[in-house]
């Protein structure tokens, strides 16, 4: 294995693919460099002098300027390296994308269930979701006794099973706040994923039921059952009831064959490191291209870490519509930062830094390429579903349970997430943990589905992201099960804003 990876050529930088001890000769595309310090795996050797003020650049970008001068073979990282980034900046759209391959022969197909509002779900579930969070124990023990009541026709295969999703949310809000949470829980309610689905209100609660399904909109009643306990004497009675007539309906539908062009996928990172951007994001950014190629969907979150590389996506916008949406996207949550005091690209993480991500434009460079090569076709804004094929753009925040609660209300029947340092959460919805280097996924096979850090072993990209693109299948037709499916992850979380009481 080479010792270092020259990203692109224009590159000032290369990343350290094993630990470099000081005296080693280091050779890469034609250059002889001596390490001068020690520089950990996954971090930044300066591959030729960097005069003070000079750009720092790795994927062909400029990742920000160094602080001070920086000499060929030494270790690059925050302590001599600074963003060059400023608060709210101005936009020019200038096109910049290919139009999409056409792939000939069978498009895919995978086994799911197709619901009557033509929509295709990808699992058989039962859903309870809350209005409100000081019911949430109430809702898990009613799960709880259903999944034994109801054993049978889980053991039979009818249902996937049956969960309740807690959250702290759906009181003492107001305005915007509580608008969004219910746009989100609408969003869960209509996911495709549940065979049926159980709104279970308290009755007191600001996010009142009949309000609620007013956000919420026509259901089938077959579908989408409400309970408000503070309506009925015995709750779990009647919980378990129309759980009971939620589960025969749901065991009505038969999976069968449908062509990929149905599947959403929901793109997310998290406890990113050096080899983000250099294998696991590009091989999501692989399968979105490839799905996206066939007619299906791909969204892309975490807005905070599109800044820095938002020009990259912004010229890949469809039309000048679109690339107006990207910019009220980005410029909206710049000014979300600002209003809350908080510096705008006070990022990365500590964790990030660990893992030899130095400043926001290179912890974005890397971010957005699960995002791949596509067009931007639609701008999403928090709690809406999707509603045009290609690559969607969702608001959202960077945290790990929000964005992925956001990505599954937005439509996402699967989420791709890559991580380099680990994370064993799992969303409302199956989560394919991809890691970005081998020892993450030999130190946690239960927490990692793909190890991407094969492209460091010397699989290619093409063969790996074939590979990749058929293990996303499999689990899309229930041949496969995700870690957080195995291990009984199942997390959400809403995002808080506005005003409370």
């Amino acid at each position: 294995m080479h010792q270092v990876l020259q990203i692109h050529p224009t590159d000032n930088v290369s990343v350290a693919l094993a630990p470099l001890a000081t005296g080693e000769v280091i050779a890469v595309n034609g250059l002889s460099v001596t390490v001068l310090e020690e520089v950990p795996v996954g971090h930044k050797l300066a591959l030729r002098d960097i005069a003070a003020g000079d750009p720092v650049r790795k994927y062909g970008f400029t990742i920000g300027h160094a602080t001070r001068p920086i000499r060929r073979g030494e270790w690059v990282h925050s302590h001599n390296v600074a963003t060059a980034l400023h608060d709210k900046l101005e936009y020019r759209y200038e096109p910049s994308f290919h139009e999409p391959p056409v792939l000939t022969g069978q498009v895919p197909a995978f086994q799911g269930y197709r619901r009557g509002d033509g929509r295709v779900g990808i699992r058989n579930e039962i859903w309870i979701i809350n209005t409100v969070g000081c019911i949430n124990k109430q809702s898990e023990r009613l799960a709880e006794l259903a999944r034994q009541q109801y054993q049978p026709q889980i053991a039979a295969g009818r249902i996937d099973g049956v969960y309740a999703f807690s959250h702290p949310y759906g009181c003492s809000q107001l305005g915007e706040d509580l608008h969004n949470t219910q746009k989100l829980l609408a969003g869960l309610v209509g996911h495709p994923n549940a065979g049926g689905v159980l709104v279970v209100g308290l009755g007191c609660e600001n996010n009142q039921m009949a309000d609620f399904q007013k956000i919420l909109g026509p259901v089938d009643p077959n579908r989408v059952k409400f309970l408000v306990l503070q309506e009925v004497a015995d709750e779990l009675a009647v919980g378990l009831q129309l759980l009971g007539e939620l589960i025969d309906f749901a065991g009505s539908f038969q999976p069968e064959p449908v062509p990929v062009s149905e599947l959403t996928i929901g793109l997310k990172c998290g406890g990113s490191d050096g080899f983000s951007g250099i294998t696991a994001n590009p091989l999501v950014g692989a399968a979105a291209d490839r799905l996206i190629a066939y007619g299906g969907t791909a969204i892309l979150s975490e807005v905070p870490e599109m800044f820095g590389a938002e020009t990259i996506l912004m010229n890949r916008a469809k039309d000048q519509a679109t690339f107006e949406k990207v910019v009220a996207l980005i410029n909206d949550f710049k000014d979300y930062f600002i209003r809350n005091g908080q510096e705008v690209y006070e990022n990365p993480s500590p964790g990030n830094k660990d893992g030899g991500i130095t400043t926001l434009e290179d912890k974005s460079l890397g971010c957005t390429q699960k995002g791949g090569t596509s067009i931007v076709t639609d701008v999403l804004r928090y709690g809406e579903r999707s509603r045009v094929k290609g690559l969607n753009l969702l608001e959202g925040p960077g945290n790990d349970i929000v964005s992925c609660t956001a990505l599954a209300a937005a439509g996402a029947q699967i989420i791709l997430f890559t991580t380099g340092r680990g994370n064993p959460m799992g969303a409302i919805v199956p989560t394919i943990k991809v890691s970005t280097n081998g020892r993450l996924a030999q130190e946690k096979p239960h927490w990692i589905d793909f190890n991407a850090g094969k492209l460091l072993e010397g699989s290619t990209m093409e063969q790996l992201s074939g590979e990749f693109f058929q293990y996303l299948l499999a689990v899309a037709g229930k041949e496969q099960l995700t870690q957080n499916e195995r291990n009984g992850y199942r997390d959400m979380a809403i995002f808080k804003s506005g005003v409370t009481l």
